[in-house]
Order: C-alpha cells, then structure tokens, then sequence
C-alpha cells in the first residue's frame, strides 16, 4: 500500500492504517529508536508510541513524506526515553558519543529568544547539508540523524573506522565554520 492510502485510512480514522504503517515502516522505525536507545524492549514501546502520535496527528496533518514523519516521531520519542534515563544514570555510550561530537559546531537553544535563531540555523543545515556530497551527506546523516557506530557505517561503505572518523571530524568542522560565517554563535 503506498503513503497516501495509508494516510487516507488515517484521515477515514480506520485501525487498518496502523497495521498498515507497522508493516511499511515498523522495521524503519525500530532502527532509529533502537540505534539511540540500544534496549529491544523500549525500543519496541518508542515504535508503538510513533504509531499512536501518528493516529493522533494525522489529521489534522497530511504529511507529504510519511517515512520522514514517522522517523522524526520516532527520534524524538527515542531521544526523550534517552534523556530520562540519563537523569536516572543510566549510561548510553554510542548515543552520549553522538550528541557530544555535535554539540562543538551546534549551538543548543535554551529560550524562547534563541528560537529564531533556529530557523536559520535550520535553513543553514539544510543548505549545507545539500551541498555536501552524496556519500558524505549519507554518512553525516547515518551518524547524526540515524546514530548509527562508526563501526556499522564502516562497513556499510566498505572503509575503515579511521577514514570515518576523520570524515566526520572534517564534515563537523566544515560545519562549524558555515555556522560561524553565517554568524550563528556557538
């Protein structure tokens, strides 16, 4: 079943939209929550937890990239199960790693003031996302979005943790200098 039958059984408010998105996307989305949470089981809550804010939110929505609305659900729902656990210590190496190789060319946005900025720096990103080659924009968003190892992104490109590494490094430096010149304080 293609994206806009699924999202017509949702706007028609048929439970058969749910078993529709579980099986086009259950897999996609288990990947995301599972690459942050690294827990099959919360894992698993974070995917049915997408499926339920999906029923609630389409509609009104009408998504027009259903796989991209479901991923960030899914991300956000993962990334916020992870900060609860960090408040309860629990440790979560890979995505501790992640966030803390972002955050040296990212600025956080604390307050209401900070927010415009982040439609820029939205604006940035994406710019500069785009102008970056396919293999490197992939590789940035696998480690960054997906939060994928070095060692999986390696060996799905057929290269070694060292050149990987030093891709991202250059890639988060490259970014931070974009930033800066488009005057985006760190």
């Amino acid at each position: 079943m293609d994206d806009r039958q699924i999202i017509e059984l949702y706007h028609e408010r048929s439970e058969t939209a749910i078993s529709e998105t579980a099986d086009k996307y259950g897999k996609y989305c288990f990947y995301i929550a599972y690459h942050i949470l690294y827990n099959e089981q919360d894992s698993e809550e974070c995917v049915n937890d997408t499926y339920l804010r999906a029923w609630g939110a389409i509609p009104p929505h009408y998504p027009n990239n259903l796989s991209a609305f479901l991923g960030k659900i899914t991300r956000n729902l993962a990334l916020n199960r992870y900060r609860y656990y960090m408040r309860e210590k629990r440790r979560m190496e890979q995505t501790s790693l992640v966030i803390d190789e972002l955050q040296e060319c990212v600025p956080a946005f604390d307050n209401t003031e900070q927010a415009v900025e982040e439609k820029l720096l939205v604006e940035v990103l994406n710019r500069f996302l785009h102008g970056l080659p396919v293999e490197k924009r992939m590789m940035f968003l696998r480690r960054y979005w997906y939060m994928s190892s070095i060692r999986e992104i390696a060996e799905d490109y057929e290269i070694s943790e060292g050149k990987v590494k030093m891709t991202l490094l250059r890639i988060r430096n490259k970014l931070k200098q974009t930033l800066e010149k488009e005057g985006i304080v760190l």
